[in-house]
């Protein structure tokens, strides 16, 4: 299945023309008028449309053809999410490398990350696998890496999946080779390594000692992938995770919930980019549509949400973006989505992402000291927002 794909999109010529590796030398300018000195292992990138990042799997199968052209045309980073292509191909890190070879072969600078969780035990990778109720019990070393829930005694869980202790030294050396060995094994081009809070609601008593062991444990698998490698941490701009930033080369401000559509917390994020961007570091923002109304998403089915959440997001995409255009940054890169499935956006075609947007022309401007009303001018469009009313306007010149 995958040769036939590869030749298909090789000999069909569909093969992506890609900005050449000149845009790490161009002298991207950050708000604050300072230069932005990329690293050779990011991701290309352009102002000349919304530079967008993608980030989805399907347990079930692989990509098309044309879903991979589909996505390939929008975007120049990725990450394929913890289950894909699991029940195909039998396991999570062939998913990702099916893909990572596919999305390569019809446009080589292409860069994917490989998912893995630091907290939750997924038991998608050939690796895990073991991390299930059935299979856990015969594979003591495995076990032993588990928290245990102190009310029961069992193994704890969340989302049906166990929890990791990183405060075990031997747990830390296994996840380290383990994520390596997955990079290395899926032809990616570094991780994306999700949830760092150490899972420390059970061990509230070791919060800083948690703290210090993800900072080690993160630090390791940096220097285990080598600087040809990106490690992408979700939230870990967070003063919870002070020990992981310095050691990441890429942050996502996730913002899956209501909560993260407050003013406080978007003034926080566009403070957050400009902070990564003067640290060198690659900023991703999704704020996903599911924030808006995150009850509405819950109250219906997965076939009824997959039939108006396109429709709703395209309602909601000025607003969102205006969000991400105030604050971003040389390499701050755009999500939308409503999930991480692959039916939850990846494959909507949102035109306005496509339209000619240019460099901003410098800072975003409050209009009113301490007021909520922002505005920022783009070489192609002009942006005005009141994250207070979370009304938005996006002129395109």
């Amino acid at each position: 299945m995958k040769n036939i794909i590869l030749y298909l999109l090789l000999i069909s010529g569909t093969v992506l023309q890609s900005q050449t590796k000149t845009d790490h030398q161009k002298p991207w300018v950050i708000s604050d008028g300072t230069p932005f000195v990329p690293k050779d292992s990011y991701p290309q990138f352009s102002w000349d449309t919304t530079p967008t990042y993608y980030m989805f799997g399907d347990k079930e199968r692989v990509l098309s053809s044309d879903e991979l052209k589909f996505i390939a045309e929008r975007t120049h980073f990725i990450c394929i999410e913890k289950s894909h292509g699991y029940e195909e191909l039998g396991a999570a890190e062939l998913g990702a490398k099916h893909e990572a070879a596919a999305f390569k072969a019809i446009k080589p600078d292409m860069k994917v990350l490989f998912y893995f969780n630091a907290a939750l035990a997924w038991p998608y990778t050939s690796y895990s696998k073991d991390f299930t109720k059935e299979r856990i019990d015969s594979s003591p070393q495995l076990k032993s890496f588990l928290i245990e829930n102190p009310k029961t005694g069992e193994l704890a869980e969340k989302h049906t999946a166990f929890l990791f202790n990183v405060l075990n030294p031997d747990f830390r050396d296994w996840w380290v080779e383990t994520v390596a060995k997955g990079v290395e094994d899926s032809g990616c081009d570094g991780a994306f390594i999700d949830q760092m809070h150490g899972n420390v609601n059970l061990m509230k008593d070791k919060k800083e000692d948690i703290e210090i062991a993800m900072g080690e444990m993160m630090g390791n698998l940096k220097k285990r992938l080598g600087d040809d490698k990106i490690l992408l941490a979700n939230n870990a701009n967070s003063d919870s995770a002070k020990f992981v930033y310095p050691v990441s080369d890429a942050l996502m401000f996730e913002n899956y919930s209501a909560v993260h559509y407050k003013k406080e917390n978007l003034l926080s994020d566009w403070d957050g980019m400009l902070k990564n961007a003067k640290e060198g570091k690659v900023s991703v923002f999704r704020l996903g549509v599911e924030g808006h109304d995150r009850g509405f998403l819950r109250s219906i089915s997965n076939e009824e949400k997959y039939k108006v959440m396109p429709k709703i997001s395209q309602e909601k995409l000025e607003y969102t973006l205006a969000c991400y255009l105030i604050g971003a940054q040389p390499y701050s890169y755009f999500m939308y989505s409503w999930g991480w499935a692959l039916a939850d956006g990846s494959l909507v075609d949102y035109p306005e992402l496509q339209k000619p947007l240019g460099a901003p022309k410098g800072a975003y401007h409050r209009t009113i000291p301490n007021g909520w009303e922002f505005t920022r001018e783009f070489e192609h469009a002009n942006v005005w927002i009141n994250i207070e009313s979370r009304k938005a306007k996006i002129t395109w010149k």
